[in-house]
């Protein structure tokens, strides 16, 4: 059996706010790479949920979060596709992505 890691560091302000993140990825070649947002997220076996952290440094501009959401909600659809086989179901995350883009105002 083979370990590997994928750790997140957050600097935090005087308010607990993130201030600087960077993280890294052994098997990646990812070293104190920084970035301004992160969303994770874990499945609770027990409790049959979700569990996510979700941050974002304060210099992160809400353009670029809205730009974010839209490549998480389009990664979701192929990662959907690829997990159950259900093109139909990917197809619809699919269209909320771009009507969510549309609604956002984000430009493309």
């Amino acid at each position: 059996m083979r370990n590997t890691q994928i750790t997140l560091n957050v600097e935090l302000d005087e308010n607990h706010v993130p201030e600087k993140m960077t993280w890294n990825a052994q098997d990646g070649g990812v070293e104190n790479q920084e970035t301004k947002a992160v969303m994770m997220s874990v499945w609770d076996d027990k409790t049959m949920e979700a569990l996510r952290i979700d941050l974002w440094t304060k210099e992160m501009p809400v353009e670029h979060m809205k730009r974010f959401y839209h490549q998480i909600l389009v990664s979701l659809g192929h990662t959907y596709q690829r997990a159950t086989g259900e093109e139909d179901v990917a197809q619809e995350i699919h269209d909320f992505a771009e009507t969510f883009a549309h609604l956002s105002k984000i430009k493309m």
